[in-house]
């Protein structure tokens, strides 16, 4: 991970590299897929970090598979999940 991209989450470079593990219930596996996948994809504003760029979500659902008919719920999820980064990001840059 750069230095640009460890920042977008507020976070050092160590601390963005550490390998935490956790567990995913096999029903959130396809979200958590995603947004991982997605990770390069944050986009910035003068204020900092705006969200995600969906564009690159079709794509990203080709290559890992998911199934048209999951892709709503799939992505509803995702946003829950972007939502919660934005708010953790907010919070570790107003901080600083």
């Amino acid at each position: 991970m750069t230095a640009n991209e460890a920042a977008a989450f507020g976070l050092s470079v160590e601390e963005a590299s550490s390998h935490l593990t956790c567990e995913v219930w096999p029903d959130n596996a396809a979200t958590v897929n995603v947004f991982v996948a997605m990770a390069t994809q944050w986009r910035t504003g003068p204020g900092g970090v705006v969200g995600l760029d969906y564009s690159a979500l079709p794509a990203v659902f080709d290559l890992l598979d998911v199934p048209r008919l999951e892709r709503a719920e799939v992505f509803d999820g995702f946003r829950l999940m972007e939502d919660a980064a934005l708010g953790e990001i907010r919070k570790r840059t107003t901080k600083q």
